[in-house]
């Protein structure tokens, strides 16, 4: 059983999901249903780890926090893990390219094979999946759009960027 609350925040409405074992995913607003699959769910507002992934995010998105303390719950292949503890290893306001994160994991020519996990991360902010980048510097694919990618890098940095509503 996984429980859930969503949240406003300034880039947009986050449904913030948890198992037993920790927080398994953020889910944006317009999120695709395949990307994450985790079910039943059972709202539950008051859940104490929910309150508390809700409490560090607003604290990140008002620039008191820069790392989350919060036990996550990664649900996935052997090889997507591997990513995504890579992506929790990222410096707040900074990036790597996909081959940066193939070489930290030690497969180097897997960087397509990166993508596609990092495609698919469930924890998006507090697993840092925006602060990956493509090789030549551009933005590229987010679950959250690449508008929300950019807001979520200047924030980090604080620098301008285009306004997003909620």
């Amino acid at each position: 059983m996984y429980h859930y609350k969503t949240i406003n925040s300034p880039v947009g409405v986050l449904t913030l999901v948890a198992s037993a074992a920790g927080l398994a995913a953020i889910l944006w607003e317009n999120e695709v249903p395949k990307h994450v699959r985790l079910r039943p769910l059972q709202q539950n507002d008051q859940h104490p780890l929910l309150c508390e992934a809700a409490r560090q995010l607003d604290d990140y998105f008002h620039g008191r926090r820069q790392q989350f303390d919060l036990p996550l719950d990664f649900a996935g292949t052997a090889f997507q893990k591997k990513v995504w503890q890579a992506l929790l290893s990222i410096p707040f306001g900074e990036t790597r390219s996909y081959r940066q994160i193939a070489e930290q994991i030690g497969h180097p020519a897997a960087v397509r094979a990166v993508g596609a996990a990092n495609g698919r991360n469930p924890l998006s902010i507090v697993a840092p999946c925006h602060r990956v980048i493509g090789a030549n510097g551009k933005l590229t694919g987010f679950a959250g759009g690449l508008e929300v990618k950019a807001f979520l890098l200047a924030l980090e940095t604080q620098r301008e960027t285009v306004c997003l509503t909620s």
